[in-house]
């Protein structure tokens, strides 16, 4: 029961949390909302030298209420994220072990700024993905975009590259365990390689290659860092190993 109540009270807390960043989130709305459509502003005067006239509308009475309540509660989730994630943390924390709690404070500290990174890429290469995505508009129509499909896609791209950048997390998080090898992932090199790009070509929502490159490159350049990492583990466990063995031989009594 007491857990029950300590739970409670987080989960309490966690919401309360939520439900204040939306707030302020709501409250800033404007800005925030200048800064997600930043992009597809950008992209309107090339757009209109091609022909093609685009748009972003809202539909419905309160299609309105809605779009703005939908990103007030995302960016408050966002903005809540270290509340709400301590609380989390806290409630697990009395149930690992030291060596548990090192390793998870340090992948939470390596996994948030590499999703940070992944899903401010996405925001850099969003300009080009909506430029050539809205051309395939052929002539003599135009382009209408909801707020909802509009933020959708945002938080789409935000999604993919985020999750894409966490690929050296998983790949450490592998080798430590045990379940793969340095030279596992040497040999698997090329296959995964090709693994990224297919990956990248079928995450990324448009067509072209540019927007491709900008996803596969930066999760093979992480590959290739997470393959180091690897290897330096590997070789830390093999010569604590042989340590290990030096030292059993060395207490080990042999009478005649």
């Amino acid at each position: 029961m007491g857990h029950l109540r300590e739970l409670r009270t987080r989960l309490v807390r966690a919401v309360l949390a939520i439900v204040i960043g939306t707030v302020v989130a709501w409250i800033y709305y404007e800005p925030i909302l200048n800064f997600l459509t930043e992009p597809y502003n950008d992209i309107r005067p090339l757009l209109s030298d091609r022909g093609i006239e685009t748009d972003i509308v809202i539909t419905g009475i309160g299609g309105a209420f809605q779009f703005q309540l939908k990103i007030s509660l995302v960016v408050g989730v966002l903005l809540s994220s270290p509340v709400w994630l301590w609380q989390i943390w806290g409630f697990v924390l009395p149930a690992l072990h030291r060596n548990e709690k090192r390793w998870a404070l340090l992948l939470t500290a390596t996994g948030a700024p590499l999703f940070v990174s992944g899903a401010g890429l996405a925001y850099i290469v969003l300009p080009k993905a909506m430029e050539v995505l809205i051309g395939f508009v052929p002539d003599g129509f135009g382009s209408l975009l909801t707020g909802a499909e509009y933020f959708d896609f945002i938080i789409r791209m935000m999604l993919v590259f985020g999750v894409a950048a966490e690929i050296p997390l998983v790949v450490v998080i592998l080798n430590r365990i045990g379940a793969v090898s340095a030279r596992q992932l040497a040999n698997a090199r090329p296959w995964i390689v090709i693994g990224i790009f297919i990956f990248a070509a079928i995450a990324t929502p448009t067509t072209d290659p540019l927007t491709m490159v900008f996803l596969a490159a930066p999760m093979t350049v992480l590959y290739f860092i997470s393959e180091i990492i690897a290897k330096l583990t590997d070789r830390k466990r093999g010569k604590a190993a042989a340590e290990a063995e030096l030292a059993d031989d060395e207490v080990s009594s042999l009478d005649d």
